[in-house]
């Protein structure tokens, strides 16, 4: 009898099951107005949500729960309490009691090691960062991405185009990912950390691109460009770098301690981006300059 060989099919990445949890992101309220006059008002819904691995309590996040597990997966992940969405078996989110409970697959090694020393970060809704904010960040290599003066133009005319909970409520942050000028992924939360995180979790639940057996989850960074509406603190720019993403735009600034670790990983920080004005605060040499599309300089008389 001949037997014959099939063709080994590669096995697919395990991916963590996520409960798709929904809640509201704003409510109505009553407000009185400067002319005495009653009107109603949408607000963002902050709410509580502690999360617990292994029936172990980890920390309590302020949120809007727009996409809880993908939030809690990105925050495990960038505050490297696991190594990929990989060794996560579940994430399951109730909003009734304001938790989100995940399950790895053989536990989290040294976890009371990681989490004992707490560092308060300054992101909105009081970020914290378990371990050495700093560690491991020597070791990050970013790959050669660069961008066009066109295409910050195009992302930034995205950003302002795109129907979002601030332009109705207001007291949120926002953060995307893009590729070239085409955005990926938006999402918003009351604080920039928490957006970020929450991409962070949709880039690891993607298939990645290569085909080999047994090759980790998650999408590949090396051309994506990170958006927030919010400062660049060291936190953003750490995070961005641990996520691989090579160049980081914002409208809003960037503090000294944040400059100085884009500057150390030669990530392309670039801030005070409205319209057609920007400053590049590091690695120039990734943002390919086409400075006629500025227009041109007023002359102050």
């Amino acid at each position: 009898m001949t037997m014959r060989t099939l063709p080994r099919v590669p096995l697919k990445p395990r991916l963590p099951r996520l409960s798709r949890a929904q809640v509201a992101v704003t409510r109505s309220i009553e407000v009185l107005n400067e002319y005495g006059e009653t009107q109603s008002l949408q607000i963002p819904a902050e709410r509580a949500l502690t999360v617990y691995v292994d029936k172990r309590e980890i920390v309590t996040l302020m949120t809007l729960g727009a996409q809880p597990e993908w939030l809690v997966l990105g925050y495990l992940l960038n505050q490297r309490l696991v190594a990929s969405a990989q060794e996560v078996e579940s994430i399951t989110v109730d909003w009734e009691v304001g938790a989100a409970a995940v399950k790895t697959y053989q536990g989290i090694v040294n976890l009371e090691k990681k989490t004992a020393k707490r560092v308060v970060t300054t992101g909105c809704g009081q970020g914290s960062v378990f371990g050495d904010l700093m560690a491991d960040v020597d070791s990050i290599q970013l790959p050669p991405a660069t961008i066009t003066q066109s295409q910050l133009y195009g992302i930034v005319n995205t950003i302002r185009l795109n129907d979002s909970i601030y332009k109705t409520a207001g007291s949120v942050h926002g953060c995307a990912l893009f590729q070239g000028e085409h955005m990926l992924m938006f999402v918003e939360d009351v604080g920039r950390h928490n957006a970020l995180d929450a991409i962070a979790g949709w880039m690891a639940m993607q298939p990645n691109e290569s085909n080999v057996q047994g090759a980790r989850t998650g999408m590949s960074a090396q051309d994506k460009v990170f958006y927030t509406t919010g400062r660049l603190t060291s936190e953003m720019i750490i995070k961005s770098a641990q996520m691989g993403v090579p160049i980081v735009i914002s409208r809003s600034g960037i503090t000294q301690m944040g400059h100085q670790v884009a500057q150390s990983l030669n990530l392309c920080a670039i801030g005070r981006a409205t319209n057609k004005r920007f400053l590049c605060f590091s690695a120039p040499e990734r943002l390919v300059l086409e400075t006629a599309l500025a227009g041109a300089r007023l002359k102050v008389a």
